[in-house]
């Protein structure tokens, strides 16, 4: 449990068993190769930003779906021992969502992701209303069905609570949905793909005319953010050799997300977000790469 005055965050989102096999070289269509390691690893991108935003020092309640399967207590263990509030994770009859994920020797991953009961989550449940109000932000992501997601950013949007989305894995974002954004934070390539931009100033300038917000994170090149009416600002990523980057968007998000709860200003927050991506691309896994408060600090 972080402090009284922890920042209040709540997460809508997927929550996923990683099966995570390392091989030097990723192999490439009808090809075999020999692994270095497996490990079965907790994620999916709404939990590993409901970890990440705990970890980095806020209070966090994260909304979603497992199944009644082995992997769904596992996933309910993990969120519960990390310091994430559990009441509005429903259990499913079935699977839980599973992803399967490729890392090679240079850190880089591939994913296939089987969402499970993720694809039963296609709103909010009265009882998760309550879990809102008062919550300094609602994470957001696209691994769940949309019809969930537009329905989540809409009861923020009522509730008086700023939305944050993190528009992956890649799709064409309804309109209905991006009126209730406040915060957009993509990669590079999920920008281009959003706004037919590869430049990522001219993206996030197509970005702002969307939503009045918005970060693109650029891997080892750092960072960009921009509002509505404001000059651009960018941010190095912190140079280090990369183990595993899964997940180190959604260590960045939920990192940044609770340095602006804070009342950090953006460049700031943009330091504290690298520091953390930093530390967990150091590290295997996603939620399992994802550095406590005074990790950071000490960073």
């Amino acid at each position: 449990m972080n402090p009284a005055s922890a920042p209040q965050i709540a997460v809508f989102g997927s929550i996923n068993m990683d099966l995570v096999a390392y091989a030097d070289v990723a192999p490439a269509s009808g090809e075999t190769v020999q692994g270095r390691e497996f490990r079965q690893i907790p994620g999916g991108k709404g939990a590993n930003q409901a970890v990440a935003a705990a970890m980095a020092g806020a209070d966090v309640t994260f909304i979603g779906a497992v199944g009644d399967d082995a992997f769904g207590t596992q996933l309910r263990s993990n969120l519960v021992d990390t310091g994430v509030e559990v009441s509005g994770l429903r259990m499913e009859p079935g699977a839980s969502g599973v992803a399967h994920i490729v890392v090679d020797g240079h850190g880089s991953n591939s994913i296939i992701v089987i969402p499970g009961a993720n694809g039963t989550v296609t709103g909010l449940e009265e009882d998760d209303l309550p879990l809102l109000r008062g919550s300094a932000a609602l994470l957001l992501q696209l691994e769940l069905p949309m019809e969930g997601v537009v329905a989540a950013a809409r009861a923020g949007r009522a509730a008086g609570v700023p939305t944050v989305l993190t528009p992956a894995p890649a799709r064409p974002l309804p309109g209905e949905l991006l009126d209730s954004v406040d915060l957009i934070v993509p990669n590079q390539h999920e920008a281009a793909a959003i706004t037919g931009e590869d430049d990522p100033e001219r993206a996030l300038a197509a970005l702002l005319e969307l939503v009045p917000e918005a970060i693109i994170t650029l891997g080892a090149d750092g960072s960009i953010h921009g509002r509505r009416g404001e000059e651009p600002t960018r941010v190095a990523a912190v140079q280090v050799t990369a183990v595993d980057t899964t997940a180190a968007g959604d260590t960045f998000c939920g990192a940044f997300v609770v340095a602006r709860a804070e009342g950090r200003s953006p460049r700031a927050a943009l330091e504290f977000a690298a520091t953390a991506a930093a530390l967990s691309v150091q590290r295997h896994g996603a939620s399992s790469s994802m550095p406590t408060r005074a990790e950071i600090d000490a960073a």
